[in-house]
């Protein structure tokens, strides 16, 4: 304000201020005036002539609408994604909470226990992933809440998908375990397995003792390494960063045996039809010999730093139970089953390979909750190093891979001194080898429970169908029965304990 201004009559100056704001007033007078020519308008364009500005904002509305609608439906995952009470089904309703279960005759769940008259305006839905680090991959929970407490919960699953059952159809078998491996990638050389039994029991081969022992020493290897990432990310999941690193540091020790064997860390494609791709290398017994004496001392400092852990006890007993009966309706197989108090174990209950000649124990829980499945891993480990102690000492010499030349192609050696091995290294790596026609069903346990391959062969060097079960997916189904009632805290340790891999999910 000038010294003229502050020499003047306040009322003069609030004479002033009145006209300003006149002036102000006017300016937005003038505005309104615009937006209202620009309605009119628009309204004459659009036609909307007898229904006036008025009109115009109806249609503004409903486009709008619209939009949100397409937007939804293009979003929307279909009949995947949990819906309001409102539009949901009773029936679907206790399907969501695991109400109607194949339970052995006799047992039954009670309709009156699920609550299916609960308002919408009481409770929300929310996302939980695909893109959340502690849903262990691309795996999406809708979860209905009342307050904290979970309601429903439905999986949404596919962000993962990679169609390898079908492009298994266009690889050779020669080819096809490249494609496997990469399902479960925790635990590859389970993948090539089973693929390689079912391709055998087509083929009606019998492979030599050595390549048996062999896959064996490195199927629980596999184990091992697959159980040290989950107690890793388990820690991790439960607030354990020391946890996390410990697992990470033993498990590079198996990885470098793997590596040091067939030249990958991972997706080794090291078991192949007719046997394995190289043999042990040499000092191999050493390497094992390290690996269990410091995994095995090193899993009584896991039950140091975890068992007794107030915090860790609190976030894990009584959290996430399951019931053998429950289990065993959805077809769950693993450590999640035998948390449960359940023995199946395919090494024990049908085994294949030489599994029947060695001793081991299967490890039980009795609650089936986290604590149970925590507790049933860490001894799993134990009892493959077990294992893998006793291959170790009975290890037969001989050769590693089917000496049958329409499976096995020739040593490098041979490809330089003769042409028919050439041709024969030729005809086996681009046309593959064929498989009388037949159908076959070969399962497995792998780190996750009951790994199974469907194979249908036509006659050619191609399988006609190819079909995975794996553990993942159907544990998954366990999820809503074992999140129902608990705290949204508690569904990244529930998620945890089931350990589902994604890439084996969807495939």
């Amino acid at each position: 304000m000038s010294d003229e201004d502050q020499d003047k009559d306040p009322g003069e100056r609030t004479g002033q201020g009145e006209a300003a704001g006149a002036a102000h007033v006017g300016h937005r007078g003038g505005l309104s005036q615009d937006i209202e020519d620009l309605e009119e308008q628009a309204t004459e364009d659009l036609g909307l002539e007898e229904f006036g500005s008025e009109g115009f904002r109806t249609v503004g509305r409903e486009r709008h609408a619209a939009d949100a609608a397409a937007l939804v439906a293009e979003t929307s995952e279909g009949a995947q994604e949990l819906l309001p009470r409102d539009t949901t089904g009773s029936g679907e309703l206790r399907r969501e909470v695991g109400a109607v279960l194949r339970l052995p005759e006799g047992n039954y769940v009670n309709p009156d226990d699920i609550d299916i008259e609960r308002r919408d305006d009481e409770t929300m839905i929310i996302n939980m992933g695909p893109q959340h680090p502690s849903t262990h991959g691309v795996l999406r929970l809708m979860l209905e809440l009342d307050g904290e407490t979970v309601l429903r919960t439905k999986p949404i699953i596919g962000y993962l998908h990679t169609g390898m059952e079908k492009t298994g159809e266009e690889l050779t078998y020669v080819q096809g375990a490249t494609n496997v491996t990469r399902m479960d990638y925790l635990s590859p050389l389970t993948n090539e397995l089973v693929f390689s039994m079912a391709t055998e029991a087509l083929l009606d081969v019998e492979l030599p003792p050595r390549a048996v022992w062999i896959r064996m020493l490195m199927a629980e290897l596999q184990r091992v390494s697959s159980h040290l990432m989950w107690m890793a990310t388990n820690g991790m999941d439960l607030g354990s960063t020391s946890m996390m690193i410990y697992g990470f540091r033993e498990r590079e020790m198996v990885l470098s045996f793997f590596e040091k064997t067939t030249g990958l860390r991972m997706n080794h494609n090291y078991i192949r039809p007719g046997g394995v791709a190289a043999d042990l290398p040499d000092g191999w017994q050493d390497d094992v010999a390290v690996i269990c004496d410091t995994v095995m001392a090193r899993t009584f400092e896991y039950d140091e730093l975890l068992t007794g852990q107030p915090i860790f006890r609190e976030r894990t007993e009584a959290v996430g139970n399951l019931t053998a009966e429950e289990a065993l309706a959805l077809s769950i197989t693993g450590p999640v089953l035998r948390s449960t108090g359940v023995p199946w174990d395919l090494r024990r209950t049908m085994p294949y390979l030489d599994y029947d000649k060695l001793d081991f124990d299967v490890i039980v829980g009795t609650y089936g909750d986290n604590f149970d499945r925590y507790s049933v891993r860490l001894n799993e480990i134990r009892e493959s190093i077990r294992m893998i102690r006793q291959i170790a000492d009975r290890m037969p010499a001989g050769d590693y891979r089917v000496q049958d030349r329409k499976v096995t192609p020739p040593p490098r050696a041979r490809i330089d001194e003769s042409m028919e091995a050439l041709i024969h290294h030729f005809k086996i790596f681009t046309e593959g080898f064929r498989v009388p026609e037949g159908e076959v069903y070969m399962a497995i346990e792998s780190p996750r429970g009951e790994l199974g391959c469907y194979m249908v062969s036509d006659g050619t060097s191609k399988p006609y169908r190819m079909h995975i079960r794996g553990p993942s997916f159907v544990n998954l189904q366990a999820l809503p029965v074992l999140l129902r009632g608990g705290m949204m805290a508690d569904a990244v340790a529930v998620i945890s304990s089931v350990d589902p891999v994604m890439g084996e999910v969807d495939r």
